[in-house]
């Protein structure tokens, strides 16, 4: 393992044993603020300290072992247990490296998705509604509950736009380096002289943050509008004025929600996916203050980066970020996403660590 990680493992457990000090004392208690703070910081070094202790005992290990290989009785024993002893070694090594990144916090949130058609017209809009089927397998595989805030149809099919919900906690972790610009290739339904098409949908992925933490929002900054619902479901939801538009003056934002029934249901989501949007607005300028110029491996997250590309005609999928290519299209448009998650998020974690060992 690499030196300047392990002298900062080192570094963690001494800070572990401090705490473990301070908190044992008896007048830990008097002062609960700091108690709390302590505590917490000693619940998130606990999981590294034990997984730290355990290599340093396998490291022994394999010193003790490599002793035997001299003996000659016990030499082919001690190569079994070294085998051994690498395996778990780099197992926990994996562990540490991951333990040792730093965490998003909004990681173990829910998330919105919200789908929107880009260039390719009505080919765009299927496109996005194909999209959208695809996050809803994802969900359905993950036995998450997907809402649907608001739809807005294509004329032969699909979504011009299309907002969802997935509430499951840590549903933002695996799906929100989703947002971007998704290009799709492929001869559309449309087409009567075989030409390939290029069309597009911009997606983005907001986490669903907990109403004690979402951005006070005057009300009188909100114009509100309400109107009848389109679409299916039935005579009441084209009878009544339920559907809802919520206006926020100051940012220009606005958010429409018709899912519901009640308006009153409608306002609360409206008001929910406008809170988690103007939060997502503050964390984007924050962190564009304390690093300006530098640009995330992964891309911005910018609606307008153009992060994968679907090609129907060779049954591939490419993402752009990480240069990596699968030929399972129909398997991910399936549901199964994995496929493109898991690797992006390796990369994200390598190139996190990479950081760490720079500013070491």
């Amino acid at each position: 393992m690499n030196p300047i990680i392990v002298n900062k493992l080192i570094a963690l457990q001494e800070r572990f044993n401090v705490l473990e000090k301070l908190l044992s004392k008896p007048n830990a208690v008097d002062d609960k603020k700091r108690f709390c703070i302590l505590a917490k910081e000693h619940a998130r070094l606990s999981e590294i300290v034990v997984c730290f202790e355990r290599w340093l005992d396998i490291k022994q290990e394999i010193i003790d072992t490599k002793k035997l290989l001299t003996d000659i009785d016990m030499h082919d024993i001690a190569q079994d247990e070294l085998k051994k002893f690498y395996l778990n070694r780099n197992d926990i090594e994996k562990n540490l490296k991951i333990l040792l990144l730093p965490t998003d916090s909004n990681d173990k949130l829910g998330c919105f998705i919200e789908l929107r058609a880009g260039t390719g017209g009505k080919e765009a809009a299927i496109f996005t509604g194909e999209l959208f089927r695809m996050y809803a397998r994802y969900s359905e595989v993950r036995r998450w509950k997907m809402e649907i805030i608001n739809a807005t149809y294509g004329e032969c099919g699909g979504y011009k736009e299309i907002i969802t919900k997935i509430p499951y906690k840590g549903a933002y972790s695996l799906l929100k380096f989703e947002s971007g610009g998704h290009r799709v290739q492929r001869i559309p339904h449309t087409e009567s002289q075989g030409r390939i098409h290029t069309s597009t949908c911009t997606i983005a992925v907001i986490p669903e943050i907990p109403d004690i933490e979402l951005p006070s929002i005057d009300p009188h900054d909100l114009r509100i509008d309400t109107f009848r619902s389109s679409g299916a479901g039935g005579q009441h939801v084209n009878t009544t004025d339920s559907a809802i538009r919520i206006t926020h003056v100051p940012s220009g934002l606005v958010v429409e929600c018709q899912d519901e029934r009640s308006q009153h249901k409608n306002k609360a989501k409206a008001l929910s996916v406008l809170g988690s949007r103007l939060h997502a607005i503050e964390m984007k300028r924050r962190q564009q203050e304390v690093s300006y110029t530098r640009r995330n491996l992964l891309g911005t997250g910018d609606r307008s980066d153009r992060i994968r590309t679907y090609n129907f005609q060779q049954g591939r999928i490419t993402d752009h970020r990480i240069s990596f290519t699968s030929y399972k299209l129909n398997e991910i448009m399936n549901g199964e996403l994995d496929i493109l998650i898991q690797p992006i998020i390796n990369q994200h974690q390598s190139d996190q660590l990479n950081k760490l060992l720079e500013l070491e």
